[in-house]
């Protein structure tokens, strides 16, 4: 699921926060990044455990119609087609995120008693759920609402952005960004897969897990050298004058032009510029991609890059 765009990410937020401390030490931040990484990991799971609260918020909701002293037509008429989904059973019982559960709790219901309540309701008003009870009673129709849900009513909440922004543990990036992996995942569920469906991996092998500790120290460890290299093609410019987060993501570039022959260096000057972009400004995208390119002209002419 951490690929190296979200690697890159992560080491840019973690090199920040590192250069603020008046105590800096290597293997503390280190440690931050791994932490950094199992806490969007388990974001991902917390983000599958909203579909079994939503289901069994749904049931004990049509049980309650079910004991009314007086129920109306309505009443007597609700579907337990949600109640009854496949998918929602499938996710319940898979045994990773059993394991999850026993480990870490549920989290939603601690943050806001009201939070799962509010939400089915807001997905029972809504088009996704009316066309739902119309399409065919099929697994792949239970899916498909669920995949429906999440993208459009779970994943622009505000209030689930809120609480997920107000714990500490983690990012405001995180949510959108495991939003995504959640929505391939349920893509890749089969009922035939029952309660062994696989869910994604924290890292997909322990090359990218080596990439993140690798690149995190030699972006450490080279700040001086590296520094040096921006300086060299600052014209009339003092490196004080650089915002700071333009300057960690040069730092991280190069460092990563440096100490990773096999990644192609349009790629990770594309990578940085684009995270230039989205952290800091157009302007900013422009700088940095004029002052890697000359770093890069640079180090090929001193024998320091040979890819």
């Amino acid at each position: 699921m951490i690929n190296r765009i979200i690697i890159r990410i992560k080491v840019l937020q973690i090199v920040y926060a590192y250069y603020q401390k008046d105590s800096k030490d290597l293997a503390s931040a280190e440690n931050e990044l791994m932490r950094s990484f199992q806490q969007t990991y388990d974001l991902y799971h917390y983000f599958f455990l909203l579909i079994i609260l939503l289901t069994d918020a749904e049931q004990k909701r049509l049980d309650l119609l079910k004991h009314k002293y007086l129920p109306n037509q309505e009443d007597k008429q609700a579907s337990d087609r949600l109640a009854n989904n496949r998918f929602s059973a499938q996710v319940a019982e898979n045994q990773t995120l059993q394991k999850f559960i026993h480990s870490h709790g549920m989290m939603w219901n601690d943050q806001d008693p009201d939070l799962i309540k509010k939400l089915l309701h807001q997905i029972l008003d809504s088009e996704i759920y009316q066309t739902y009870l119309l399409s065919e009673d099929a697994y792949a129709s239970d899916r498909e609402f669920w995949r429906k849900v999440f993208k459009n009513i779970l994943l622009t909440s505000e209030r689930l952005k809120e609480i997920v922004n107000d714990q500490s543990i983690y990012i405001d990036d995180d949510f959108d960004i495991v939003g995504t992996f959640v929505l391939k995942s349920i893509k890749q569920f089969a009922p035939e897969n029952g309660a062994e469906q696989a869910l994604l991996p924290m890292f997909k092998d322990d090359a990218d897990r080596a990439f993140a500790v690798h690149l995190l120290h030699r972006t450490i460890l080279e700040q001086s050298d590296n520094e040096q290299w921006i300086n060299k093609q600052i014209k009339n410019w003092e490196i004080d004058r650089i915002a700071l987060i333009d300057l960690y993501i040069m730092q991280i570039a190069i460092a990563e032009l440096k100490n990773f022959p096999s990644i192609p260096i349009n790629v990770t000057l594309n990578e940085y510029i684009d995270l230039a972009r989205y952290y800091s400004t157009p302007k900013s995208a422009n700088f940095i991609n004029g002052i890697l390119d000359a770093v890069v002209s640079d180090m090929k002419k001193e024998g320091v890059l040979f890819k």
